[in-house]
């Protein structure tokens, strides 16, 4: 008896631990802010109506068959080893086409619209961001713009290791978040200097890997403007915790002036930056003023 108090005692307090976990927890998903975030949260409600349906009218007719053919009211089981009957056909195969209905017309046909907005090229898009996945750390590059810039973690490494309370956005800040104009079409293109990354933003509901060697590209369209977060999603090394993505939308005028600033920054920054001969230069240099002394001898000598 005393053991068995022990072991409830420590399931208590396991479970009571574990509350802890959940201080993160949303029950659902993020405010969708752009059309193919909509269309995904439609078709997670979609399924988990259906599914809902089906678990407690299955869970019903196990309930009342368990409870009408109880050995206790002298109910006998008949025995047989497959369908003889057309009543016994028709319980055996209306399941499978009731599945198979729900699958290919429920589900099916608004997943298939999800897919197509995901990968919607009907429309040119009207800013390119190039996303650079690193180990670890994110470069983003507007190549039509010719600006490019890496945005890198910035929770102090105090919070890191416990030696100081958490910030309010405890790694998911970093030093130059993405920005990008409200209401626009971007096309993302993500690839990998490295390893496989994964640049993912809830909020968007779009989640792309970037691999190593190869172009892969999604669209998205955001319609509110705002801070938006999220991070790595690919198992990419030991600071795979570490690669947070921030994304702030703005007004195009917003925009515009982040993007002349940006454009000025890197003006200054290759202005202030000494001119470096490359060694192989600076190694051919004498030999060059030589030979010009040589020919200039020569001529004289003649």
């Amino acid at each position: 008896m005393t053991r068995s108090l022990t072991k409830f005692g420590l399931t208590v307090l396991m479970a009571l631990g574990s509350i802890a976990a959940w201080a993160g927890y949303a029950y659902n998903f993020p405010t969708p802010v752009t059309p193919i975030a909509h269309e995904t949260l439609h078709m997670h409600n979609l399924v988990m109506v259906v599914i809902l349906i089906l678990f407690f009218v299955v869970f019903a007719l196990l309930m009342y068959s368990f409870y009408t053919h109880r050995k206790a009211v002298g109910f006998k089981a008949v025995r047989f080893s497959a369908p003889t009957s057309r009543k016994q056909w028709l319980w055996v195969l209306s399941p499978f086409a009731l599945l198979f209905v729900i699958d290919y017309a429920v589900f099916g046909i608004p997943a298939f619209h999800a897919v197509m907005m995901y990968e919607d090229t009907k429309t040119d898009a009207e800013l390119v961001v190039k996303v650079t996945g690193s180990q670890w750390l994110w470069q983003y590059e507007f190549p039509a713009e010719g600006v490019s810039y890496t945005s890198r973690l910035i929770t102090p490494r105090a919070q890191i290791d416990n030696s100081e309370a958490k910030g309010e956005h405890y790694l998911l800040e970093v030093d130059n978040p993405l920005v990008l104009p409200v209401g626009k079409k971007v096309r993302f293109i993500t690839t990998s200097n490295d390893v496989i990354h994964s640049w993912w933003v809830p909020a968007f509901g779009v989640k792309r890997d970037a691999v190593p060697g190869f172009l892969r590209e999604f669209w998205a369209t955001v319609e509110k403007t705002g801070t938006y977060r999220g991070q790595c999603s690919e198992l990419c090394g030991k600071e795979h915790g570490f690669m947070p993505v921030v994304v702030n939308v703005v007004t195009q005028e917003e925009f515009a002036k982040w993007l002349a600033s940006k454009k000025l920054a890197d003006v200054k920054a290759a202005d202030a930056s000494p001119a470096v001969t490359p060694p192989a230069m600076a190694a051919a240099t004498p030999v060059i003023q030589a030979t010009g002394k040589s020919v200039a001898l020569a001529k004289a000598a003649l």
